[in-house]
């Protein structure tokens, strides 16, 4: 078979279950919801590279109402690999995204760092790097509901109006992404957590539950006093095994904060952008929502 047997084309419901799976056993620790999550938001993200009638690779392309979109999952199947079938994958579905978004908006991605340099060819240019930690919570952890307790801001997030926590996350996201965040926030198993303070949201952050443990994200606030708070009542919520956040390394807090609980580095991601990279309000993120759909 040569290249030009290769059929690009949307994933059906089950292959996208296929590709979280294949996420799981490259050990990126997808949540336990994740594909119903993605396809619920947006179906047509999902992108299949299809030989004879046979899955072998696959991966998102998210278009948040034209204005912004990202590029995640990417994976051709190990049998497959080098072959250029993955650099076919990768530069249709590149296309496809630039066709969905409006004229000028750019396409962000959270790329391994032996990527870098393949992407960055598709005029993908490097911003920061976003850094995975984990941990396993100590005994002698407070639990969320001590947490609550101790700092009346801390909310549970279901008493925020909804309209607040998407204008939060907007300064926090470049485009505005409501039907895929409300999903998120109240996805099963995990916690939502809302920091008001002064009667304004500060803050807020989710834990959900994945393949292995926990992960929070995403981790917005204020300042380091409102993360921290979020931070410990969220993780509480993990204490019966590993928990993860993916921080932002150019974040001075966000990496305080993994330092100072102790938590380890084991993976990371180029974040890059292809066109000019949005202006967020960078020191509300102290961890992102994911590396799959930003």
């Amino acid at each position: 078979m040569t290249l030009s047997d290769l059929t690009i084309r949307a994933m059906t419901r089950r292959e996208a279950d296929r590709l979280v799976e294949w996420a799981a056993n490259e050990g990126w620790n997808p949540g336990l919801h994740d594909a119903d999550l993605f396809w619920e938001a947006e179906p047509n993200a999902f992108i299949a590279a299809e030989m004879d009638g046979e899955l072998i690779g696959g991966g998102t392309i998210a278009s948040y109402g034209g204005e912004f979109g990202f590029m995640g999952f990417f994976i051709v199947r190990p049998d497959w690999r080098g072959q250029g079938l993955g650099d076919r994958l990768w530069q249709n579905r590149r296309e496809m995204l630039l066709s969905r978004l409006k004229p000028g908006r750019p396409i962000g991605m959270d790329g391994v760092f032996t990527m870098q340099d393949y992407y960055a060819k598709g005029g993908f240019v490097f911003a920061h790097r976003d850094l995975r930690f984990q941990f396993t919570i100590p005994t002698d952890w407070p639990t969320t509901e001590a947490a609550m307790r101790a700092d009346s801001a801390l909310v549970p997030l279901s008493e925020v109006p909804f309209a607040e926590i998407a204008a939060y996350d907007r300064t926090c996201f470049p485009a505005p992404r409501e039907p895929f965040l409300e999903r998120w926030i109240a996805q099963e198993g995990a916690l939502s957590l809302g920091y008001v303070k002064d009667g304004k949201l500060a803050g807020f952050g989710t834990i959900r539950p994945c393949r292995e443990g926990t992960k929070i994200g995403p981790l917005f606030a204020d300042d380091d006093e409102a993360a921290e708070a979020l931070f410990c009542a969220l993780a509480a919520h993990g204490k019966d095994g590993l928990v993860t956040l993916d921080v932002p390394e150019t974040h001075p807090g966000a990496m305080a904060l993994v330092k100072r609980h102790g938590l380890r580095e084991v993976f990371g991601c180029a974040r890059m952008y292809l066109g000019q990279a949005p202006e967020l309000d960078e020191k509300r993120i102290y961890g992102i929502t994911t590396f799959e759909l930003g």
